[in-house]
């Protein structure tokens, strides 16, 4: 073979080798590129997958559980504060602080010397109209015997009569003047009203007494231990549990240990519009005198759940200024927060009264900031129930 032969094959040799390496390079980079961007979309889809919020979720459960309902009391006593109905000087008083007395019985007199005045003076007046009116009934008398001889004329003897009947009435007007500043003669003599135990005295023999005062002026009062009642507020919420008869136990701190029962006498039957509660009256049996009137008690009822609520951890309430919410998943992954209303907090459960229902996926732990419309992922660990 020629030289010039030899040389021809070594080009083709070598554009044939050209060629087939430009090839391969260009499978190679068309090979990089497409595992580059097959890689940049997983990346892509990794890391949107990564940006979502991972929320585990909880299904409300019912309201089996019966739960208690403590509140704070206090007693009360029927209790008459007792003021002077006439002025005068306390004469002297019968009973100190913390003695029983019965009904009517005397506590202190009064001296009341312009009272005794008042009444010597109309008194006085009585008997002065009292001889007008008995003048008056003579003239007339007279009068109407001249009439039956046609002595006087008719009108005369109506005159006579018309000024008898006035001056009969003004003897009546001062007979209940005199009986009027008798019948307050008789305050002079300070009484219980019922029978009970004297908790206030707040004057002394010699002191001013002036008649009608206020809560800070009453010279005693009378409370009947006997009929103590034990009073609290129940929140709205929480009214349709108790009813009258409901039972209830009380504590109180004079008796540690102790545990009473007391039964729902009366309820208000209206809700108060500061506190948002409705008062109950309690019925105690206090034979002993245990428990004092004015003092606090702790009370406590045993309440059934209600078939209609759910029940939920702390961990997935949401506070803030418009209330009490929770974050629940929809369908679509996305968050949609529930406004609630608590009945009762059992302390590692809530009782929930409206707001949710039993299907709804509710997030055990809500995280800061999460928001109306969020989207989340849902945590592959199965939902809690």
């Amino acid at each position: 073979m020629s030289d010039f032969s030899t040389h021809r094959v070594s080009r083709g040799y070598l554009w044939t080798s050209a060629v087939v390496f430009a090839l391969l390079a260009a499978g190679i980079v068309i090979n990089g590129l497409h595992v580059r961007s097959t890689d940049a979309a997983q990346l892509k889809a990794n890391t949107e997958k990564q940006a979502l919020t991972v929320v585990s979720v909880i299904s409300p459960t019912p309201a089996t559980e019966a739960g208690l309902l403590s509140l704070p009391g206090r007693f009360e006593a029927p209790r008459a504060p007792i003021y002077a109905r006439v002025s005068g000087y306390l004469k002297s008083w019968k009973t100190e602080i913390g003695t029983p007395v019965k009904a009517g019985q005397l506590l202190a007199e009064i001296d009341t010397p312009d009272l005794d005045q008042q009444i010597l003076q109309a008194k006085a007046e009585l008997a002065t109209t009292q001889a007008n009116a008995a003048l008056s009934e003579n003239t007339a008398k007279r009068w109407k015997s001249l009439e039956a001889a046609n002595f006087v004329s008719s009108q005369a003897v109506e005159e006579k009569v018309g000024d008898y009947n006035a001056k009969l009435a003004t003897v009546n007007a001062s007979q209940a003047n005199v009986n009027r500043l008798l019948s307050m003669k008789n305050f002079a003599r300070i009484v219980s009203p019922f029978d009970g135990v004297v908790t206030v005295r707040n004057t002394e023999v010699g002191a001013l007494i002036s008649a009608g005062g206020t809560s800070e002026t009453e010279l005693f009062a009378v409370t009947d231990i006997k009929g103590l009642r034990l009073y609290l507020s129940i929140p709205q919420s929480q009214v349709s549990y108790i009813h009258q008869g409901s039972k209830a136990k009380f504590s109180v701190p004079s008796q540690p240990g102790k545990v009473f029962t007391a039964s729902v006498l009366t309820m208000s039957q209206a809700i108060n519009t500061n506190s948002g509660s409705m008062l109950i009256q309690l019925k105690v049996d206090n034979p002993r005198d245990d428990f004092l009137s004015g003092g606090f008690a702790s009370v406590s009822f045993a309440l059934d759940a209600a078939a209609d609520r759910f029940m939920l951890p702390p961990s997935a309430l949401i506070f803030s200024k418009t209330g009490i919410a929770v974050a629940t998943v929809n369908a679509q992954n996305k968050v949609e927060l529930k406004t609630i209303v608590i009945a009762r907090d059992h302390g590692s459960k809530v009782e929930i009264l409206s707001g949710i229902q039993a299907d709804d996926k509710v997030i055990e732990n809500p995280p800061d900031g999460v928001a109306q419309g969020d989207v989340v992922q849902i945590s592959t660990v199965e939902a809690k129930h």
